[in-house]
């Protein structure tokens, strides 16, 4: 039986914790921040878990993380 080959683009930008669940970084801060608050922006800065509905597709992009 073959191994599966990690997605390397999902690879960078997911993290697995020690409980098994997924953790990601926000988007929407890197350009046109001038007209985004500083209380969203500060927000953006803080990673957050991937939703349930999509931790078994991306668990499928990285299967030995």
């Amino acid at each position: 039986m073959p191994k599966i080959k990690t997605n390397r683009a999902a690879a960078k930008r997911f993290r697995v914790t020690a409980s098994g669940k997924i953790k990601r970084n926000k988007g929407f801060k890197r350009h046109l921040l001038s007209s985004k608050g500083k209380k969203r922006k500060r927000q953006l800065r803080s990673a957050t878990m991937v939703s349930a509905a999509e931790q078994r597709n991306i668990r499928e992009l990285i299967p030995y993380k």
